[in-house]
């Protein structure tokens, strides 16, 4: 069976955005916990079934994907304790979730957003894919224009945040000077906020996804070549995290 969210799921998500404070969270979490926590396990589960024809390192049970609610406020300015969206991660086995690349799910009221690449990632592999780019720069285009004109999945380059300056190291003319000058790299796709009611939410979400795999699956070889040698022999995964 299809899942998808209902409309009270979405009203939860509103009033959420509106009301974002702990009092009003715990009087409706019975509304939380049936309305869409349990529908999001069921859609990443159904998500990832799909992804073992294609992705099959970046599946994993369902709640080590599914995003928590809570935001971390630690060290942030903005202390409201609850994400208005609800997320989902699929990180490559054996990589933390805010490392390596991996396909990101996002739904809200306003929209269903998806998004495959490397975010932020830690040091060392930002330095190594950087240098895969300057090495590689043409193929990476080639793959995210074919993405990009792939007839109605509405990608485009993620956010790249990039450096005003060629980070050291690097040839002020180097022909993949905004690939190296980048903080990010993939690609994402927004679709409306109504897809989330409909059956058909799992099946447009891996179209995408399988769309992405190759991106995704480059940015990762460039970091498991490059990288730790611990993390370049498959067996190794299941073992501790590098970072």
């Amino acid at each position: 069976m299809a899942t998808h969210f209902t409309p009270e799921a979405m009203k939860f998500l509103r009033g959420l955005a509106r009301n974002n404070d702990r009092v009003w969270f715990e009087e409706r979490r019975a509304v939380y916990e049936r309305a869409l926590k349990a529908p999001m396990l069921a859609l990443v589960e159904e998500i990832s079934a799909a992804m073992e024809g294609f992705a099959p390192e970046h599946v994993r049970p369902p709640h080590k994907i599914t995003m928590r609610i809570y935001r971390d406020i630690r060290f942030s300015k903005n202390k409201l304790p609850y994400k208005s969206h609800l997320a989902a991660w699929w990180a490559r086995r054996g990589m933390k979730k805010t490392s390596g690349g991996g396909f990101y799910l996002q739904v809200s009221p306003q929209e269903v957003m998806v998004a495959a690449g490397v975010y932020m990632p830690e040091r060392e592999q930002l330095l190594t894919i950087r240098r895969w780019m300057s090495e590689n720069h043409e193929a990476y285009r080639a793959m995210v224009k074919k993405l990009t004109r792939a007839r109605g999945a509405g990608f485009e380059d993620i956010d790249a945040q990039a450096l005003t300056r060629m980070p050291k190291g690097f040839a002020a003319d180097d022909p993949a000077d905004d690939l190296v000058r980048a903080k990010n790299w993939g690609v994402r796709a927004s679709m409306p906020g109504e897809l989330a009611l409909e059956p058909s939410l799992a099946k447009e979400i891996v179209r995408r996804f399988k769309l992405a795999a190759p991106v995704v699956e480059a940015l990762n070889g460039a970091i498991l070549t490059g990288g730790d040698s611990s993390m370049r022999d498959r067996s190794m995964v299941g073992r501790k995290p590098l970072f």
